[in-house]
């Protein structure tokens, strides 16, 4: 399609957005629109004609474009800096085709070609659209073709321009035990950037998540909102740079710190997927986008099942044996939980696992602990028909083991610097194939062992320090290549058991992307376990991730009820980490009885349409639901947030999502034992009085958590 200069133009369609790209005058790819799908998109050129940055003005209509480069008329961050071989850092790209490929009735691939007329250097831009889900991924392949090598001294996966009065970010930050603290800011002038140096634990400090919200703040169910997220493991960097003051330019992708990196003649660089998604009807639509997106194609098994667990780590830490173990396989039975996760300290035994200074690297089942072997363990569950699952650190190695004896170059380490230990430990260098070929034999081992083992907890706690191969040629490209040796190792642990349940975890939340979730069927929010904290980390994870790759445990931090732990368990995957023999008898009845709703309610839970109706920063309540895409039946899970002291709220919660024109009962559920529910359950309400009124759950400092079930009347 030409537009009315008679230029090319490009449409990137989902069901309701539309990204358009068009030339300028000068042959450069410029971004013109995205947002809300135009019925008519003859319409789309004449929105060049109304904005200032038009061909004729080309000084400023070249800051809108779709992959900016340095050494130009590009005056602000570019996505792409280029050293060609004669030392010249400048990149102008030119349109030379495109081309779009219908990959099935849902996915759309548009590939668009950008020469350099005077280096053999190109840039291929793909957008894979999402019909359905309203999301788009972008990236870019930087190719060489010049006689010798260039330094890529920039290469973002996207650049994105946008139009509005006013830009409100929506972004995370935090650290250990303080994942997902959320911060909302209208961008002022010049640049704000969200990035990670960390090497591993990349979301440690800032998520690579983020919503942006157009001319004013948006809500739940309200306003213009963009979500996206960054799919990559390692250091990254998102800038938000406002020019010309209607105008934001965002720029994401792999951090260039101590990263030029050097591409061979011939040779390509693919960035990682950049994914967005648009709504004018909120943060609630958008991350349900995500959510769908998600679940498809995204995260490991997304569709499929999950096992509920009872994990011995904050029961024993370091200090058990076997018959310990047996008695935890009991107590898993006696839940009636899918399955046992052993956690850290089974493994070492020239230095024995007792504590977090020794043996990671040394894989081998400890033999004064396990005498029996893991093997042993796999059996004993078997025969109690639970299933048997193990924590593992793979990336990490303790000083003192015998790993790092026999391989100390395997270690990332400055030659010339003392070594610099993060939690008693040192990160192996995952850029080297002996290590990536090491990490896949220690998963083999486990698995030839114990071909029945059920589930891997994937964890990494340290971050890089000393950043340093013993055998890359060139440092620059360590950070790069050890995210893409920890892919490399991914794919083939997955090739061979591609349906085992992994969780991701890396000293809480610190490593939860896109990018590893294609691995990971689930990941650890955090290791804060508090309930009440929990409540506000699982709400702002819900922003981007589903319901189903969220690790929610039932521990013994907190001082609130066995109930109320458990009900905030419900907001995602369950799970549990508790001394089930100090529960008394009541706490256990409950428990049990927990496991068998929630079994009966996981499907609806993990993947159901999340609508989160009232937030717990503003609200004495915090409450979602989780609606069934027939709307025939909603979980509504209420939360009292304990600010003041109340006896009741007496202020009904407005539902989202049913169906105005069907009828529920409602039925309190999850009850204490002995507990009487003060909810009339044989009462029917039409869908529209639940949008319109609302329902008061009756929550009160008392009655703590409140949990229904709604249920269309058929």
């Amino acid at each position: 399609m030409e537009n009315l200069f008679g230029q090319s133009t490009i449409q990137i369609e989902t069901n309701h957005s539309t990204l358009c790209l068009s030339t300028n005058q000068t042959g450069q790819l410029v971004s013109t629109y995205f947002g809300k799908k135009l019925r008519d998109p003859k319409e789309y050129p004449i929105i060049q004609t109304l904005d200032k940055f038009k061909p004729g003005n080309d000084d400023l209509y070249n800051q809108r474009l779709a992959y900016a480069t340095s050494g130009t008329t590009n005056l602000l961050e570019p996505a792409l800096a280029v050293t060609h071989q004669d030392g010249n850092n400048s990149v102008e790209l030119h349109y030379k085709r495109h081309e779009v490929k219908q990959l099935d009735n849902n996915q759309t691939l548009t590939t668009i070609w950008l020469n350099d007329p005077r280096y053999a250097l190109s840039v291929k831009l793909y957008y894979k659209a999402f019909k359905n889900e309203d999301v788009i991924e972008q990236w870019a392949e930087i190719l060489n073709n010049e006689a010798g090598s260039v330094t890529l001294q920039k290469f973002a996966s996207a650049c994105m321009t946008f139009n509005g009065n006013k830009f409100f970010l929506k972004s995370h930050h935090g650290g250990w035990g303080q994942e997902m603290q959320s911060n909302e800011q209208q961008l002022g002038p010049g640049i704000y950037t969200i990035d990670s140096k960390l090497g591993t634990r990349n979301n440690l400090l800032h998520s690579s998540s983020f919503m942006l919200s157009l001319d004013q703040e948006a809500t739940e169910t309200s306003g213009e909102v963009i979500a996206a997220s960054l799919a990559w493991s390692g250091n990254f960097k998102i800038d938000f740079e406002t020019f010309d003051e209607y105008y934001l330019r965002i720029t994401a992708g792999i951090n260039p710190f101590a990263s030029a990196y050097n591409l061979a003649p011939g040779k390509s660089f693919i960035t990682p997927p950049f994914v967005f998604s648009y709504s004018d009807q909120g943060k609630g639509q958008v991350s349900r986008n995500l959510h769908n997106w998600a679940r498809r194609y995204q995260i490991r098994n997304g569709l499929g099942k999950r096992l509920t667990l009872l994990n011995n780590w904050e029961t024993t830490y370091f200090d058990f044996d076997e018959p310990k173990l047996k008695s935890l396989l009991s107590d898993t039975k006696k839940l009636g939980v899918d399955l046992f996760l052993l956690d850290d300290g089974w493994f070492g035994n020239k230095y024995p696992r007792n504590g977090a200074n020794t043996a990671l690297g040394d894989w081998q089942a400890n033999r004064q602990k396990l005498p029996h072997d893991i093997a042993g363990l796999v059996r004993e569950a078997a025969g109690q028909q639970i299933k048997f699952g193990i924590w593992l650190e793979p990336e990490m190695v303790s000083p003192k083991s015998a790993l790092y004896e026999n391989h100390p170059d395997w270690v990332v380490r400055q030659p010339n610097l003392p070594e610099y230990y993060m939690r008693n430990q040192l990160v192996l260098d995952l850029s080297n194939p002996e290590v990536q070929d090491f990490i896949v034999r220690t998963v083999d081992s486990l698995f030839e062992q114990a071909p029945n083992l059920a589930f891997i907890k994937w964890d990494c706690n340290s971050l890089i320090y000393n950043a340093h191969s013993a055998t890359l040629a060139n440092q620059n490209h360590f950070y790069i290549d050890y995210t893409k040796g920890l892919y490399a190792i991914l794919e083939r642990i997955r090739s061979k058991y591609p349906d085992v349940p992994m969780m991701l975890c890396a000293g809480g939340g610190s490593r939860v992307d896109y990018g590893a979730l294609k691995y990971f069927t689930e990941f650890w929010p955090s290791d804060n376990t508090n309930p009440y904290d929990r409540i506000f980390m699982q709400w702002e994870y819900s922003n981007y991730f589903p319901a189903i790759a969220v690790d929610n445990h039932v521990t013994d931090m907190g001082k609130q009820s066995i109930k109320f732990k458990t009900d905030v368990a419900f907001m995602g995957k369950l799970g549990f980490d508790i001394k089930v023999e100090e529960l008394n008898s009541n706490e256990l009845s409950f428990v049990q009885h927990a496991v068998k709703r929630y079994d009966s309610l996981k499907e609806l839970i993990w993947k159901g349409d999340l609508y989160r109706l009232q937030d717990p920063y503003q609200h004495k309540v915090a409450s979602l639901s989780y609606l069934s895409a027939q709307k025939d039946i909603a979980l509504v899970l209420n939360y009292y947030i304990p600010n003041t002291y109340t006896t009741t709220i007496a202020k009904p919660i407005k539902m989202q999502g049913l169906d105005p024109k069907k009828k529920y009962k409602i039925e309190e559920i999850n009850l204490a034992t002995g507990e009487q529910s003060p909810i009339d359950s044989s009462t029917l309400y039409s869908g529209d009085f639940l949008l319109t009124v609302g329902f008061n759950p009756l929550v009160s400092a008392k009655r703590s958590s409140v949990l229904l079930l709604l249920r269309a009347e058929q």
